[in-house]
């Protein structure tokens, strides 16, 4: 069987939050770890997953330092990049990227998080609506953001969620073609695909197979403090070491960051026909197979 074409950059990706360019000047290490999301799926759980595994279940692996979001276009790149290429331990990167707007390593390792639009949107509508004004001046004030800036939410996650609907992600970025992109790839050795349910439903289960995929040994005298950390009453009593700048973006600070951690709290506000809607827009998307994945219609599906 022909094996399946690396992806390769087509794109920049440039508004308020991104600057897809940072990735043109990485220089890649054989052992890198990529963790990808469209958003507000379960990245900084598997920042937190992956920063357990590698430390060994350790009580300092502040992930929002060592974990950098390297296409958020703040700090510059030149600054970001000198702070990656000066760690030396194996790094873990969070993107928000489409594949096609990302260079593309053979070498390093990705992690794709999913997880069903609803819940993301209701997961966002938390982030953006408790954001403060220093939030809006790095995103918006910063020199060198392109298109328009971003601005506060409706007073409504309904009336959100439908705006999201229907200009794609909006207020922050296209959210189809980000899911489409990393399930193109799904295929290739060196990605993993985890779903935001799957790791609800099994955590354990979920962490070794991420351990499994990034050839880490499990060491089985740590395994305990390994879940404790990564569980979601541990994150949100540490929530400082998890939340960008100790959560000084949001009211309510880091421990509005970390929120809830739940699925499915759209079901009592959305109506049948915004739920309707939503499932006919995924299934035309997506396909079948990639928008019953997405709503973890079938957990086999991976």
């Amino acid at each position: 069987m022909a094996k399946a074409p690396l992806p390769g950059k087509t794109r920049e990706f440039q508004n308020h939050h991104f600057d897809s360019t940072v990735w043109n000047d990485f220089q890649f290490r054989p052992d890198d770890i990529i963790i990808g999301t469209y958003a507000k799926s379960g990245t900084t759980w598997t920042q937190q997953i992956v920063g357990q595994l590698l430390f060994n279940g350790a009580t300092d692996v502040n992930v929002a330092e060592m974990s950098p979001w390297l296409d958020l276009r703040v700090p510059p790149k030149e600054v970001k990049l000198a702070e990656v290429e000066a760690q030396t331990h194996r790094r873990f990167i969070k993107t928000h990227l489409p594949v096609d707007a990302l260079v593309f390593s053979p070498e390093a390792k990705y992690v794709y998080i999913g997880r069903d639009g609803r819940d993301v949107v209701w997961s966002m509508y938390n982030h953006h609506v408790n954001a403060n004004e220093r939030w809006y001046e790095a995103l918006n004030d910063t020199p060198g953001r392109v298109g328009p800036p971003i601005e506060p939410p409706p007073d409504s996650v309904v009336q959100y969620f439908r705006d999201w609907m229907a200009n794609d992600g909006h207020p922050f970025w296209p959210f189809w073609e980000n899911i489409r992109s990393w399930w193109a790839i799904r295929d290739l050795p060196n990605v993993l695909m985890v779903h935001f349910a799957d790791l609800k439903a099994d955590m354990p289960g979920e962490i070794r197979r991420i351990a499994d995929f990034l050839e880490i040994p499990i060491d089985q005298s740590r395994w305990e403090d390994i879940l404790l950390h990564c569980s979601f009453n541990y994150m949100k009593a540490h929530a400082g070491k998890s939340a960008p700048l100790g959560g000084v973006f949001w009211d309510g600070g880091a421990q509005t960051f970390i929120n809830r951690g739940t699925n499915g709290r759209w079901r009592d506000e959305l109506s049948a026909g915004d739920i309707s809607q939503y499932e006919a827009r995924a299934l035309q998307e997506l396909g079948v197979a990639c928008s019953s994945w997405l709503a973890h219609e079938n957990a086999a599906i991976r």
